[in-house]
Parts: structure tokens; C-alpha cells; sequence
């Protein structure tokens, strides 16, 4: 009988034993620095992107025009990446932002230019028209309890149908704003530090994602987003009321996507109502998921979309140097939206 008992406890202690193996093994380690830093993997493939591109291009493409012009090219996709990624973190989607910003641009030119409005109360006036469409999405899933994707699919719709209309389809053009509304363009101005130029909305799309960061990590605001995000049903038990989170995201994100609008003035010049909407939203969407926030929300840091934009900004501009076929940044984008959620779901799955 002691023998029996005996056995027994070796049986146990080479469970735990071999439990305790499994729970530090390299892959584990990696699988647990990888949930515990989100930010980590786009982190890795931006670095590798770079080194990539600039073995294969030479000197020419760590020069600071090179790098800088990259830097001006995702500044608006980057704002609203960041926008994006807090609807997410939510467990939502937002398909109307690429359209809100367009429309919120609109309303900006023409309060300023056909109006006679001043040119700071015309971007208040934009900004107030991305909050309430923003608002309008967070109402219909919040209080009525949509769908997400089925919402914002709609109101794509209804904002860029009431775009055209209002607009009558008429472009704003660089010159006639740069007489008008100099003001609108502010985020076009460059600045120089060495031999690299900057432009006001580079430095506003870092700073815009850098205070997002430590709202959401460090203020009671990001905890009940990310809890939400997580699991509403433990977050409404927790007493966070997840309707007014809700509401409060996707109204964020409408303001954030109306900022966006302004930055694009001044990167783009002119404000056309036909502007690439879908390409906007694709593109915000592909620097979130290949920054590695969570679809399923509850999980990811915004500094990984900052990483997640800069990684299709390096791609496009390495295959622009190299004279590549324009359809392979298509593919390789492809590649990595699929390589990141499947990452993710590696990450969920094994250290959950």
C-alpha cells in the first residue's frame, strides 16, 4: 500500500515538473512577452522591413528625405489608424471614418471659402460635424445594440450620399485656399531638424498617438475601454457602465477622424469630396491589424498601429525605389494582415 502511495506522489511531482518545463519553455517565454507587449511583433517587422529594404536599395534609402517622406505619407492614415483603433479595442469596427473625414473636410473648405467663416471656426464647425457622425454610430450600437459593421456600413452610405449632395461634387483647390483659408493648410507647414523635414502633421499624428497611449494605459477611461473591448458582460458586473464607453469611443473616434481631415489639407493641398474613401478606410484598418490590435478586442497597443502604418509606408516606398509592380504592395499587404491575425490568434490561444 506505501509502495502504491509512493508511486503516486512521483507521478505528481513529474506532472508539475513537467508542467512547470512547458510553462518556461523558449516558446512559451515568447508567447507570453508577445501577449504581455502587443506592440512587440509590428516593433520586429518594421525593423526587419527596413533592413530589408535598405540592403536591397543601398544608402540612398536610409537618407533622411527617404525616411521623412515616408514619415508625410502615413500621417493621415495614421490618425486615423489611431481613431480606428480604439473603436476596435472596443470589439467594434468603424467602415464609415475614411468618409467622415472626407465630409468633415468639406464642411471646413466651404465654411471657410463660400461662407466667408473664419478659418479657425470653420475647423470647429468640421470637427463638430466628425463628432456627431462619430456620435451617431456610438447611439446606434450603444443604445439600440446594432451590430457595429452593420451600422457603420450604413452610415458609410448615408455620409458619403450627403457628402455629394452638399458638396455638389466640387473640388476646393489648393490655390483658392492658400488665398483664402491659409489656416486650413497650417498642418502642410515643414520644419527642418538636420538634414530631415518634417511637416506639422507628422509631429501632430506622433503627439496625437503618444497621448492616446498614456490615456490608455495609464487613466480609469483606458481600463473600462480595454475592459469592454475584453469582456462587456464582467465590465457591466465590474460597474462600468460599457453603453457610455461605447458612445464615448466611437464619438472620439469621429473628432480624431475630423482632425485627420484638417491634417489632409494640408498634406493634399485641395479638398476633393471624391477623395479615396474606401482606400482611407482600408488603410486605417490594415495599420491596426498589422500593429497588432486584437479583431476581437480587449487586446493591442496603439503604438503598434503607429508601427503597423509605418511598415505599409516602408513596403510602398522600398518597392517605389525598386521599380516593383504596384500590385505587389497589394500582395505583400495581403500577406501581412493574414500573418498578423494569425499571430494573434496564436498569442490568444496558447497564452490564454
Amino acid at each position: 500500500m506505501a509502495s502504491i502511495q509512493e508511486f503516486e506522489k512521483v507521478l505528481e511531482k513529474s506532472d508539475t515538473s513537467v508542467a512547470a518545463f512547458e510553462d518556461h519553455s523558449p516558446l512559451r517565454r515568447i508567447q507570453h512577452f508577445l501577449h504581455s507587449t502587443p506592440a512587440a511583433v509590428p516593433l520586429i517587422v518594421l525593423i526587419a522591413s527596413i533592413v530589408i529594404f535598405g540592403l536591397a536599395i543601398g544608402g540612398k534609402f536610409f537618407s533622411s528625405y527617404t525616411l521623412t517622406l515616408i514619415l508625410q505619407q502615413i500621417a493621415v492614415v495614421g490618425i486615423l489608424g489611431a481613431a480606428q483603433t480604439l473603436v476596435i479595442l472596443t470589439a467594434g469596427i468603424d467602415l464609415s471614418i475614411g468618409v467622415v473625414m472626407v465630409i468633415s473636410a468639406v464642411v471646413m473648405g466651404n465654411c471657410a471659402l463660400h461662407y466667408g467663416i473664419p478659418s479657425p471656426i470653420a475647423v470647429i464647425v468640421g470637427l463638430a460635424v466628425g463628432t456627431l457622425c462619430g456620435l451617431l454610430n456610438g447611439f446606434l450600437v450603444a443604445k439600440i445594440k446594432l451590430p457595429p459593421f452593420i451600422v457603420t456600413l450604413g452610415t458609410w452610405n448615408i455620409v458619403m450620399a450627403t457628402n455629394f449632395i452638399y458638396s455638389a461634387n466640387e473640388t476646393l483647390r489648393d490655390a483658392d485656399i492658400e488665398a483664402i483659408a491659409p489656416f486650413l493648410q497650417i498642418f502642410g507647414e515643414s520644419f527642418r531638424i538636420g538634414k530631415a523635414v518634417f511637416t506639422l502633421g507628422v509631429l501632430f499624428m506622433v503627439l496625437l498617438v503618444f497621448v492616446l497611449w498614456y490615456a490608455l494605459n495609464h487613466t480609469a477611461w483606458g481600463r473600462h475601454l480595454y475592459a469592454v473591448g475584453d469582456d462587456p458582460e464582467a465590465a457591466q458586473l465590474a460597474g462600468i457602465r460599457s453603453d457610455r464607453v461605447l458612445l464615448g469611443t466611437y464619438a472620439l473616434a469621429g473628432f480624431i477622424a475630423a482632425l485627420a481631415a484638417w491634417v489632409s489639407i494640408g498634406r493634399n493641398g485641395s479638398i476633393s469630396p471624391s477623395a479615396a474613401v474606401t482606400d482611407y478606410n482600408l488603410q486605417a484598418i490594415t495599420a491596426a491589424v498589422i500593429g497588432g490590435i486584437s479583431l476581437f478586442g480587449g487586446r493591442g497597443s496603439i503604438l503598434g498601429t503607429l508601427f503597423g502604418a509605418l511598415i505599409v509606408g516602408v513596403v510602398s516606398m522600398g518597392l517605389n525605389m525598386l521599380g516593383a509592380d504596384p500590385q505587389w504592395k497589394v500582395l505583400l499587404t495581403g500577406v501581412l494582415i493574414i500573418s498578423a491575425v494569425a499571430v494573434d490568434q496564436w498569442i490568444r490561444k496558447v497564452a490564454g
